[in-house]
């Protein structure tokens, strides 16, 4: 009976993942460089590294974990680099996708302060599934259950327009659609990925010397599914300190903060209340970041666009 459950609980999380596939993220605006390569600061010599991890519908079984790690620093004024690496769970261990990145930005100079930077994503994609658990004892041998271990390249693009006080993204960070379950034996593919494109933007209102405004939005679009849309405002206190809510339309509001521990390292959290049917089978999602930025120069730069 319990075998049971945890089959038709697994079904449930898939088919409600299946529109998200991508991982999802409510402090979007601090995981930049795992949404769009073209993702740049401009800053020289300015090492910036960042981790986030999120463990989404906390008490329902089966329920989505993402671990993401990345880095970028400008090689000159005109080209970034950058890496990224990002580790879903979906099914406490039934499905792992393990996508590692290097990225590619090359930032034209517009009018003034203007600039527009265009990116590329190159790697691998890793997918190992593990349905032991999940399946009826009784049953035959299910084609679309069997464990899979696939190694796949990806490919992403996005542009990426700055300023000092906004920006604006396009990318679709995996490009390539990939099947994790060929057709067999009469069986159609199952599990493919389609392709995520990403539109975000965020503005900074100085409202005094020590109060900013920090609206921001992230748009999904994926074929076959609602266009999903995050909505969040966050107010900076001293450059320091700073306190946030998000609305995510159909599925969550959250609450988020962050703090400037050391002149170099930022922490955050981010809680998301579910607002659909799904919120009365969990607790809620956790999601924590650390930002460290390094400056080789030691110029003690005070801006990056991580202050969006």
């Amino acid at each position: 009976m319990k075998k049971t459950i945890l089959f038709v609980s697994f079904l449930f999380f898939i088919i409600n993942t299946s529109a998200q596939q991508d991982p999802q993220y409510t402090q979007y605006m601090y995981n930049m460089n795992v949404v769009n390569p073209a993702y740049a600061t401009g800053t020289q010599s300015m090492l910036d590294i960042g981790t986030l991890y999120r463990t989404q519908w906390v008490g329902a079984v089966g329920a989505p974990k993402t671990l993401t790690f990345f880095g970028h620093m400008p090689v000159n004024k005109k080209v970034e680099m950058g890496f990224s690496l990002i580790s879903d769970d979906i099914g406490d261990g039934a499905k792992k996708e393990n996508n590692f990145y290097a990225d590619f930005a090359y930032v034209l100079q517009l009018n003034n302060r203007h600039r527009l930077s265009l990116g590329l994503k190159a790697g691998v994609t890793s997918l190992q599934t593990n349905f032991n658990g999940f399946k009826f004892e009784s049953t035959s041998s299910d084609f679309a259950f069997e464990n899979r271990d696939l190694l796949k390249p990806n490919i992403g693009i996005g542009a990426y327009y700055f300023t000092d006080v906004y920006y604006v993204g396009l990318s679709a960070p995996n490009l390539l659609n990939s099947k994790h379950i060929e057709e067999r034996s009469g069986i159609s593919d199952y599990g493919s990925e389609n392709v995520h494109v990403f539109l975000t933007g965020g503005y900074v209102f100085t409202l005094s010397d020590s109060f900013k405004l920090k609206p921001a939005f992230m748009s999904k679009f994926v074929k076959g599914v609602s266009v999903t849309l995050d909505l969040s405002a966050n107010v900076l206190y001293n450059d320091k300190f700073e306190f946030g809510a998000a609305y995510r339309f159909g599925d969550a509001v959250s609450a988020l903060m962050n703090v400037k521990v050391t002149p170099n390292i930022r922490v955050g959290y981010a809680y998301d209340y579910t607002t659909s049917n799904l919120g009365q089978f969990n607790s809620g999602t956790h999601e924590i970041f650390v930002l460290f930025n390094l400056d080789l120069l030691g110029k003690g730069y005070d801006k990056s666009p991580r202050f969006f």
